[in-house]
């Protein structure tokens, strides 16, 4: 039976911030680091393994996946890396302190901006100090300017079919290592949750959770490990 375990990243310091983060590089707080560590300790007491894992391309998942395995004895296991793994981008609004924006903006649009399924936050402008066009890592990458949860889990999806799919129907257990909304995309996938439930679903940081599967990957169980 394939088991796929999914982590959030620990708290990344624009998570201690408040700030919206998006596709922008930030790294673990000092609690993140321990969150990470505590992951890998939880998936070794569970007898929780892997043989090949996934994460995106920005620092707080990869790190969080490398102390994981660190604590798990596996950093030897092979690790794909792909840009379609990487957060919601948040446009404009990366940087901004999220309560900032509502005393600006006001509760009900920020809500939306941040919860409703399919309407994106405002683009962010091209040059803009937040702007990864022209960094090296997404050399080639349709790097986007804004995304909705709709248009995150349209990309996401594409990796799951192409790539992670296939290796858990080849019988492989894999690890995912990825972030809050391209989280939700596989969940909201594997868990057939409804377009108007999935962005009430809260994924906390560094709690692994493990999907056990069928032979056409359906969903036949999800539970975080530590309730286990």
């Amino acid at each position: 039976m394939p088991q796929l375990v999914l982590v959030r990243h620990g708290q990344s310091e624009w998570n201690l911030q408040n700030r919206f983060t998006g596709w922008w590089d930030v790294d673990l707080t000092e609690k993140g680091i321990e969150e990470a560590k505590a992951a890998g300790v939880l998936m070794t007491e569970k007898g929780v393994d892997h043989d090949i894992c996934f994460t995106s391309f920005q620092t707080r998942a990869i790190k969080t996946l490398n102390l994981a395995l660190d604590e798990m004895d596996r950093l030897w296991l092979p690790v794909e890396k792909h840009w379609r793994l990487n957060e919601r981008h948040y446009g404009g609004l990366t940087g901004l302190n999220k309560q900032e924006t509502r005393e600006k903006h006001g509760d009900e649009q920020v809500h939306i901006w941040r919860r409703s399924f399919d309407t994106p936050p405002p683009e962010m402008e091209t040059g803009s100090e937040y702007d990864l066009s022209g960094d090296r890592r997404y050399e080639g990458v349709p790097v986007p300017k804004s995304e909705s949860l709709k248009l995150t889990i349209e990309r996401v999806l594409p990796y799951w079919e192409e790539r992670i799919a296939p290796a858990l129907k080849k019988g492989q257990r894999v690890l995912i290592s990825a972030h809050g909304n391209s989280l939700r995309a596989l969940v909201k996938h594997l868990s057939r949750i409804p377009d108007d439930e999935i962005t009430s679903l809260e994924i906390p940081t560094g709690q692994p959770i493990v999907y056990d599967l069928d032979g056409d990957l359906a969903a036949r169980d999800r539970y975080y490990l530590s309730e286990r």
